[in-house]
């Protein structure tokens, strides 16, 4: 790595991506300061790393390190109109993405990067989790916090690089990986690449960064990941498949799935052999997932056993389907799923969880332009539950529509009207989710935003009035 990021300044950096870059230049002993909004849950570890951190956002606080920093690092939701951001270009500083200062900390490791529109943070952590399993410590940047370390990324000594490929803002065409894995390729994030066919073109760019002697993985059962693989082929690259479609030797070819402990099992051919993998989060999408993991992992030149027992003992990432607690008998999850596909099928993998009892769904839209393009389809996957409220939408980085409300989806939901709520205020959720339910179901927050913040309250509003009877 060059010395452009000996010391960096981050702007933004409470956010699950800008954190992760921290984390990995603190470890290799480069100095940091950042700003946020407000406080994030990464702030106390960061400073205990060293990092000099504030919450609010001023000129002044590109002052924090002696001697300033050398560059400055942003992500796509700062605005031109920040202060800090205005004063690194009034003094001439370097100015990078964040996806540019990751792409600087991959230099020298072999890359692995993990891009599509869904499972792309799963299976990057499904990676990670069996690669460490192997002992070959990789370094790793994921969009979400592993359960099982509580980090979302880390500076490892194998000279392996795993991250997360974000394709929202088409960033990843920074990245030269060896191991390219594509997971799917759906429409979405049609507000930054505005057309269906813009958002597709993006994944054949990424392929032209794939390395000469590289390989893609895609899934064979999606249809834009079957057609870029296909793609992939004209021009050269070595691809190799996963899934039920996948059907040559080298790929991981999906015979079997079968819930199991909470988790699945899934009967999988490899190689002329059969396997039997085991998959500790529940659905298809997540043996899926697996698969993947598992064709990046050999390809990286990890042993089969080795891999197959760290898949197996992956224990999840913070916000899929992570279990939040029980009162008056009734389990409550998070999940992060926002796309219409996700949320059907989380939903369809949480019905054996569910155990008889109903699922009861409380849905956030993410984003106005989300909403407004794909409500009926949020409709329809939402009506796999048994009971839905939806809340209004988490605008993010957008300004409100005319028009756009959470009421576009619920009034889509193919559920009786008794059993489709419509709830924008946040403070009448726990009591109304306290009415709706009964012992033995299971509760799901749902969504991208601060609906996570919803869980704790209706779990505390269930034991009051177990409490009072």
């Amino acid at each position: 790595m060059t010395g452009l990021l000996d010391r960096a300044h981050l702007i933004g950096i409470g956010g699950a991506g800008m954190s992760g870059i921290a984390r990995i230049l603190l470890a290799r002993g480069k100095a940091v300061s950042g700003s946020d909004a407000k406080e994030a849950r990464a702030f106390l570890t960061l400073r205990a790393q060293g990092a000099k951190v504030v919450v609010g956002q001023a000129p002044a606080n590109l002052d924090l390190l002696p001697d300033g920093p050398t560059a400055v690092v942003v992500s796509t939701a700062i605005k031109e109109s920040n202060p800090e951001l205005a004063e690194a270009k009034r003094r001439g500083l370097p100015v990078l993405h964040r996806s540019q200062a990751l792409a600087e900390l991959m230099e020298g490791q072999r890359v692995a990067c993990i891009a599509g529109t869904h499972g792309k943070t799963s299976t990057t952590s499904m990676l990670t989790v069996a690669l460490q399993r192997c002992r070959l410590d990789p370094s790793f940047a994921i969009g979400g916090d592993l359960n099982d370390s509580g980090a979302n990324a880390h500076h490892g000594s194998g000279g392996i690089f795993v991250a997360e490929a974000d394709e929202s803002d088409g960033s990843f065409l920074v990245f030269c990986p060896s191991v390219a894995v594509v997971t799917n390729v759906e429409a979405d994030h049609l507000d930054h690449h505005g057309t269906v066919e813009a958002y597709v073109s993006v994944f054949d760019a990424f392929l032209d960064r794939v390395e000469p002697d590289g390989v893609l993985i895609a899934c064979a059962d999606d249809p834009g990941a079957a057609a870029l693989a296909e793609r992939a082929e004209a021009k050269g690259i070595r691809v190799r498949r996963y899934g039920r479609a996948a059907t040559a030797e080298s790929d991981a070819t999906l015979l079997d799935y079968r819930p199991a402990d909470g988790g699945g099992l899934a009967r999988v051919s490899l190689s002329g052999q059969e396997i039997e993998l085991g998959v500790a989060v529940p659905g298809e999408h997540m043996a899926g997932n697996a698969l993947a993991a598992l064709l990046a992992g050999l390809e990286l030149g990890a042993p089969l056993a080795e891999l197959g027992a760290g898949i197996a003992a992956f224990g999840g990432v913070r916000r899929r389907f992570e279990f939040k607690g029980n009162a008056a008998g009734v389990r409550l999850y998070d999940d992060y799923a926002h796309h219409p596909t996700e949320v059907a099928a989380q939903l369809r993998a949480v019905r054996p969880a569910a155990a008889g009892g109903r699922i009861v769904v409380i849905f956030q839209p993410h984003m106005y332009s989300r909403t407004e393009t794909f409500a009926a389809e949020f409709g329809a996957a939402l009506g796999l539950a048994d009971e839905v409220v939806v809340l209004d939408v988490f605008g993010a980085r957008e300004e409100p529509r005319p028009g756009v409300s959470g009421a576009l989806v619920a009034d889509t939901v193919p559920l009786p009207g008794d059993r489709v709520h419509y709830e924008p205020s946040f403070d009448k959720v726990p009591a109304l989710v306290a009415d709706l339910i009964a012992e033995g179901d299971l509760v799901l927050t749902m969504g991208a935003g601060d609906v996570t913040m919803l869980g704790p309250e209706v779990l505390a509003e269930l034991e009051r009035r177990a409490g009072q009877e």
